[in-house]
C-alpha cells in the first residue's frame, strides 16, 4: 500500500460573498490549487477523480457534479461527501483511503459552502418535523451548557474561556484569508452582546462564505508535483448518537476522543508529538475542551492550559494559528479542507505571519452534527512533514 500525500492547496478569502455564485466559490479555490502546485499540473490529464465536501445549504445541486462544472473536469469521478461540520475533513479522509488503496494516483479534494444565502438560513434547520433530535436548543445554548458545566465541574473560569477567543482574534489579523480580522480584550468578549449564557457574541463563531481545495497523491507521483509534499500519517472518523449526545458529553466529546486514538494508533504518534493544531472552535468553549478531548492536557484542565498560554501562537503547541474558526469563519464544507490547507502551508514552512517554527507534525481535527448532538461525529487527521 502507498503513503498518501498533499502536494498542493487553493483557498479563497473567507467572508460575506453575496456577489459569488457556488461556481464562483469553487473555481476560485480550484484555480488557486493549481497555481499552487510547484512543478505544475495538467489538471485534465492528472486528475483522476475528484471528492467534494459541501452540505449544500444554498441547494445547488446535491451531486458530485456541480463541481465538474465548475473547474472543467468532465468526465472523472465525482462524488460528495456530507457529514455535518466534519464534512470538508471526511472528503479528505476519503481521498487519501481511495490513493492509500491505489484505487487513485492523483485526487483533487474540493469544500465550499455558502451560508448566508439561504432564504431559510440555518434557523430553518429547526424544522418542526424535527424538533425531536434539537429538543429546542440552539447551538449556543447547546455549547453555553457545556460552558456553565465545565465551570461548575472544573472551576473553568469566564476568563479562561474568553481567552480562546483573544488568541484565536489575534492569530486570525496575521492571517490573510479569515473573516474577521481584529483584536479583542477579554472584557471586549465578556462586554459583547449576550447569545446564550455564558456564551456572548465574541466566543462564537461567524456567518460565513468560504471555499478550498487540496491535491492528494501517492509515493509514485508525489515528486512529480513538488519537491516538499506533505504526507498524511494517520486519520479517524468516529460516530456517536444523535441522542446521547448531551446526556454524556457535557465536559467532552467522546467522538473527537476516539477519532484522535484512531488517528494516533495510524500515525503512531501521540499527543506530545503535535507540534501545530488546526481544531475546531465553533465557539471559543469548544476548543477548550477539544484541548482535553486530543489528550493535549488531561480531564479539566483546559483552562490552566490556556491560562498558561500552551496553545498560543508563541506557546509550546500552538492551536488555531489560523485564528481558527472564530476568526476565519465556519463554511461547512470549506472548514475542514481549510484546516488541512493550513497545516500543509505550516509543514512547509509558508504559514507567513503565522507560521509556527520548526513545525514538522500538524493535526486537523472536526466535530460535526447540529442541535444537541454536536460533536456526534468527529474527524482526525494526522500530516507530517
Amino acid at each position: 500500500m502507498t503513503d498518501a500525500h498533499v502536494v498542493g492547496s487553493g483557498i479563497i478569502d473567507f467572508g460575506e460573498k453575496y456577489e459569488w455564485s457556488f461556481d464562483d466559490l469553487l473555481e476560485g479555490a480550484y484555480l488557486d490549487l493549481v497555481e499552487s502546485v510547484d512543478h505544475g499540473i495538467n489538471p485534465t490529464a492528472d486528475i483522476d477523480a475528484i471528492w467534494y465536501g459541501t452540505l449544500d445549504i444554498a441547494n445547488e445541486g446535491s451531486s458530485g457534479a456541480s463541481v465538474a462544472h465548475a473547474t472543467g473536469l468532465f468526465e472523472k469521478p465525482a462524488t460528495q461527501i456530507v457529514n455535518a461540520c466534519a464534512t470538508g475533513s471526511d472528503a479528505f479522509r476519503n481521498a487519501v483511503q481511495a490513493v492509500k488503496a491505489g484505487d487513485v494516483e492523483v485526487a483533487l479534494v474540493i469544500g465550499a459552502e455558502k451560508m448566508l444565502d439561504s432564504t431559510e438560513g440555518l434557523i430553518g434547520s429547526a424544522a418542526l418535523e424535527r424538533v425531536w433530535r434539537g429538543r429546542g436548543v440552539t447551538m449556543p445554548a447547546f455549547f453555553g451548557m457545556r460552558a456553565t458545566r465545565h465551570m461548575d465541574q472544573y472551576e473553568t473560569t469566564r476568563e479562561q474561556i474568553a481567552e480562546v477567543s483573544v488568541k484565536n482574534h489575534e492569530n486570525g489579523t496575521k492571517y490573510p484569508h479569515a473573516h474577521q480580522q481584529f483584536e479583542c480584550s477579554v472584557d471586549d468578549v465578556k462586554d459583547s452582546a449576550t447569545v446564550s449564557y455564558p456564551l456572548n457574541l465574541y466566543d462564537c463563531c461567524p456567518v460565513t462564505d468560504g471555499a478550498c481545495a487540496v491535491l492528494v497523491t501517492n509515493d509514485e507521483r508525489a515528486r512529480e508535483f513538488t519537491d516538499a509534499p506533505v504526507r498524511v500519517a494517520g486519520y479517524g472518523l468516529s460516530t456517536d448518537s444523535f441522542m446521547r449526545g448531551d446526556d454524556l458529553a457535557l465536559t467532552n466529546f467522546p467522538a473527537s476522543r476516539q477519532a484522535s486514538s484512531m488517528a494516533y494508533e495510524r500515525s503512531g504518534y501521540g499527543p506530545d508529538d503535535i507540534d501545530v493544531a488546526e481544531v475546531h472552535d465553533c465557539f471559543s468553549i469548544t476548543e477548550l475542551i477539544t484541548y482535553e478531548d486530543l489528550g493535549f492536557c488531561e480531564q479539566g484542565e483546559g483552562g490552566a492550559f490556556i491560562d498558561d498560554g500552551i496553545p498560543h501562537l508563541d506557546g509550546e503547541k500552538p492551536v488555531n494559528p489560523s485564528g481558527g474558526l472564530l476568526s476565519k469563519g465556519h463554511p461547512i464544507g470549506a472548514t475542514g479542507v481549510a484546516q488541512i490547507a493550513e497545516i500543509f502551508e505550516q509543514l512547509r514552512g509558508e504559514a507567513g505571519d503565522v507560521q509556527v517554527p520548526d513545525a514538522e507534525v500538524g493535526m486537523q481535527h472536526n466535530i460535526g452534527i447540529g442541535r444537541n448532538a454536536t460533536g456526534a461525529v468527529s474527524c482526525v487527521n494526522i500530516l507530517e512533514r
